[in-house]
This record gives C-alpha cells, sequence and structure tokens, in this order.
C-alpha cells in the first residue's frame, strides 16, 4: 500500500437531501464550501491527502451542518511509526484550541487503540523482559487487543453515555488496567491506532481514515521508537514481524478508507487544513451569514 496510492476523488452515492427548504440550502453551502476546501488541498503541492471520497465530505457537510445530529466517530489507521498518532493529537489539539476560543464544552474525546491490549503482565515477568516477551507474543495482530470492548465504548459514547476507559502501560509492562480514564461524551469520538479499521471495530466509525507513509521512513521511526522502549537486539525481529503482519491486517484496511493521509506531511500542514474546516464552523454558527438562495 506504501507509496501506490494516487490522488483521487470518488464519485459519491445518489445524495438523500432534507425535506425542509433552508436546511437543504444550508446543506448545498456547506458542501460547496467543503468541496472547494479539499479540492485545493488535494491539488495543491505537498498535500496532506492521497485520497478523499466525495461521501466523505457530504457526510462532513451533514454533521456540520446539524441535519445528522448525533456525535461523530473519527477512527485512524496505519501502520506502526506512521504517524497516526501525531496526526489525532494534531486535529484534537487544533479543535480543543478552537473550542477554548469559543468556550465550548465537550467538543472532542480521545480513544486510544493501543490501551485496549489485553494485559499480559504475568508474561512479560515470566519472560523475565519486555523484549523476550515479545519475542514469542505476537503483538502485531488484531486478536491481541479487545477490539469488541472498544467498539462498545464508543457506541456508548455516540449514544451519551459516559465510559471509563482501560489503560495500557506501553513502557515495557504489558499491564492494563481497567475502568481508569474517564471520557464524557463529546462531538467528536476519535481513536487511532494499527488496527482501527479491522472487522471488529471499523463499523463504529463515520469517519475513516488511514495513515500512509514509505518504507525509508517508517523503518527509520520505528527503531527511533524501539530505542526508546528498550527493545534491544529483539528490535529487528520485532520489526521483521510488525511488517510481515502489517502486509495481512493493516494494508488491506486503506481498502475502507474514506480518507488517506500522508504520513510525511508538514505537521503545520494538517493544522492549517483543520483550521480552514473550523472557519466554516465558525462561519456557520458564530457569525451572520447570508445563504446564497
Amino acid at each position: 500500500m506504501q507509496n501506490t496510492i494516487s490522488k483521487e476523488f470518488i464519485s459519491s452515492p445518489q445524495k438523500q437531501l432534507p425535506n425542509r427548504s433552508q436546511d437543504k440550502i444550508l446543506l448545498q453551502y456547506i458542501e460547496k464550501r467543503l468541496n472547494k476546501i479539499f479540492f485545493d488541498e488535494v491539488n495543491s503541492a505537498d498535500s496532506i491527502f492521497k485520497k478523499v471520497s466525495n461521501n466523505a465530505i457530504y457526510k462532513m457537510a451533514l454533521f456540520i451542518s446539524g441535519n445528522i445530529k448525533r456525535s461523530c466517530s473519527i477512527g485512524i489507521a496505519g501502520e506502526t511509526a506512521s504517524g497516526k498518532s501525531t496526526i489525532a493529537y494534531d486535529i484534537i489539539n487544533t479543535i480543543q484550541a478552537f473550542s477554548d476560543e469559543y468556550c465550548l464544552k465537550d467538543v472532542i474525546t480521545r480513544l486510544n487503540t493501543d490501551d485496549y491490549y489485553y494485559d499480559r503482565s504475568e508474561m512479560v515477568k515470566k519472560a523475565g523482559s519486555f523484549a523476550e516477551f515479545a519475542k514469542h507474543y505476537d503483538l502485531d495482530v488484531p486478536e491481541a487487543l479487545e477490539l469488541e470492548l472498544m467498539k462498545k465504548h464508543i457506541k456508548q459514547l455516540l449514544f451519551g453515555d459516559t465510559v471509563y476507559l482501560p489503560k495500557y502501560d506501553m513502557s515495557g509492562t504489558a499491564i492494563r488496567k481497567d475502568n481508569v480514564t474517564k471520557a464524557v461524551p463529546s462531538k467528536i469520538i476519535i481513536s487511532e491506532g494499527l488496527f482501527t479499521l479491522t472487522e471488529k471495530v471499523v463499523d463504529a466509525f463515520d469517519f475513516k481514515i488511514y495513515v500512509d507513509v514509505s518504507h525509508q521512513v517508517q523503518k527509520s521511526r520505528f527503531y527511533e521508537r524501539a530505542q526508546a522502549r528498550g527493545l534491544g537486539d529483539s528490535a529487528d525481529e520485532v520489526y521483521e514481524n510488525a511488517s510481515s503482519k502489517a502486509k495481512i491486517h493493516i494494508h488491506p484496511t486503506a481498502m475502507k478508507a474514506d480518507i488517506i493521509l500522508s504520513g510525511e506531511a508538514d505537521r503545520a500542514a494538517y493544522k492549517k487544513f483543520i483550521n480552514k474546516i473550523l472557519a466554516l464552523v465558525e462561519e456557520i454558527y458564530f457569525k451572520d451569514i447570508i445563504l446564497p438562495h
């Protein structure tokens, strides 16, 4: 999947517009503006996008216009060291800055897919170290995570329920503690991880995003992280296993994505694009506008 995805727009399905004329006008106005924002970015030099579905743009217009009134969910996937977590944090921080400016509460809530790894702390203790444990236990398959629980938590948040999330220790203990982090229902529920778009959880997301990155960049990032986590001599074996399993479990999920992002784009470019979307939200809800007839 790396470096093989061309920039493209996919034809959207036939749209069912709202019945009320004012709602229809607002929806059409927002969709037109979004199409321009996305089109300009897709066709720019060093675009953050490799693929955008027109259906995703239309769905975004439905949420922004209020024609879909519930919260929306965003799932971000990609192989290890692709940049998905960095992108997720940049999205969250940019939206949070906007919400702080307008004193908005409960705008975005994050679920970390990695927190749903099963607790394997006893296995780490028996192995003597996380490095030895990682040689014999495969963390790079969807079965290593309790994705059904993650899907349940996302659905609960979308239905307006407060949820207490698990917390997995990534420092090398493989400890997972349940019911640790309080998550409140928000306008946006976002999650990122290796297996966010795999079969057991993918249909929990309204917007499905895949982060694509070149092999060279991804490998370099992986070894930097491996050194920080103390993988030692096992780093090569872990990397080869992760790469082989990514071909089976992660790369194919790009086909389910509404949007494919470049994991190598400048971070400022992601923030700039999100701010363009937020500027439209600001125009609609925080400034007086006259809609075209």
